[in-house]
């Protein structure tokens, strides 16, 4: 399986949770600590080493969010 490197743009994500419904590894999470200049709590990546490059959560990403790019 291909590896993948997870892009998130922090000041774009309104924390809809999307991406983490649609990641075969759930490896996405809710980051509770962080409030991003919009004022959600973004997305982040609790096992990046995980991915599988499948762009899952990029395509389903309302705002654009998130990259994914194949190691």
């Amino acid at each position: 399986m291909a590896k993948g490197k997870i892009m998130i743009k922090t000041d774009r994500c309104k924390g809809c949770e999307l991406c983490i419904s649609v990641c075969p590894k759930k490896i996405l999470k809710i980051n509770e600590a962080q409030i991003n200049i919009r004022g959600y709590h973004p997305a982040s990546i609790m096992n990046e080493e995980l991915c599988i490059a499948c762009a899952n959560c990029a395509v389903m990403c309302p705002d654009g969010s998130i990259n994914v790019y194949a190691k």
